[in-house]
């Protein structure tokens, strides 16, 4: 009789139970290969009611999972990403930490710097990366010319301690450097501040070294819901709608405009983000979304709100 070693579950935890992070504990909590060793929050009532929805141990200072998570979800507000994860990082604990990864440059690629140091894995969850649609679109996209983003919404109370910037144009910031893969040569940008002490509504235009210009607004003011991304190459048009998780490709054949739908394999993008994160863990594989190109959709979120800055 042959007999298999059994591999040991991933021991991770989750802190911050807010509007991501009870997610990650959801999705952790159901993974067969992973255990969810605890979740952490200072808000003690909500933490004990992740905690038994979840069935796992509350804490309410992260440093008590030092010894009990061999990794960590990080889903507090971006002030806290910085300390957290280096404290963490110290202790050989591998971080996955929602975007944006820091709130400063410096902060970011000290997180990076010391990950290498400890040979350790950090991803940052720019989701969009795991979004099916976005995966189904990329291997139609050859040299693009012109890219338009529009993601909006309504107003909500979450992610106050940012601009509308680093809430929510950081992730087409992160999807069109990933898909253009050229250096930027110069930003515009011009926003408002209407509820918060940030800009609520922007909008920026980026040129790119291989001549490719992007349009981006982002607004956490809109009635409606949008989030959706058009490429313009010199043969073709792609409309990819984020939220239907839709795409759709126009193509000129001799004097007739083709259209045909993109197939996309529906998948829950958290999942698939978290699972990516335990599978690079287990295999000691690069993240798609690594501490590095984190680093770099933060480096052009701050440059675009100088400008507003600036342009104010």
């Amino acid at each position: 009789m042959l007999l298999y070693p059994i591999m040991e579950p991933l021991k991770v935890a989750v802190i911050g139970t807010g509007h991501l992070g009870r997610h990650h504990a959801r999705i952790y909590a159901n993974m067969p290969d992973v255990e969810l060793a605890g979740v952490c929050d200072i808000n003690q009532r909500l933490v004990k009611k992740i905690a038994r929805q979840n069935n796992t141990s509350y804490f309410t200072d992260y440093k008590s999972l030092i010894g009990k998570a061999s990794a960590v979800s990080i889903a507090v507000p971006t002030d806290l990403h910085h300390k957290i994860a280096m404290d963490l990082l110290e202790r050989d604990i591998h971080c996955l930490i929602e975007k944006p990864i820091a709130n400063k440059i410096n902060q970011a690629e000290e997180i990076a710097a010391l990950a290498e140091k400890k040979n350790l894995l950090v991803q940052v969850g720019h989701i969009e990366r795991f979004n099916a649609a976005v995966r189904a679109v990329q291997p139609h996209i050859k040299n693009p010319r012109f890219i338009e983003c529009h993601r909006m919404g309504p107003f909500k109370k979450r992610a106050l301690d940012v601009g509308v910037v680093l809430d929510l144009m950081i992730h087409d910031i992160d999807i069109i450097s990933y898909l253009v893969g050229s250096k930027i040569i110069s930003t515009e940008a011009v926003g408002a501040k209407v509820l918060t002490d940030y800009e609520d509504i922007a909008n920026a235009r980026i040129k790119f070294q291989n001549k490719t210009i992007a349009n981006i607004s982002a607004s956490r003011l809109s009635v409606n819901e949008m989030r959706k991304i058009r490429i313009f190459q010199d043969d073709a048009y792609i409309s990819l709608d984020y939220i239907k998780k839709q795409a759709v490709i126009f193509k000129k054949s001799g004097k007739r405009i083709t259209r045909s739908n993109i197939r996309i394999q529906l998948k829950d993008a958290l999942e698939e983000e978290l699972r990516s994160f335990v599978n690079c863990i287990k295999n000691k594989q690069k993240p798609l979304v690594s501490a590095i190109e984190a680093t770099e959709a933060l480096r052009i979120a701050l440059e675009i709100t100088s400008c507003i800055k600036n342009s104010s």
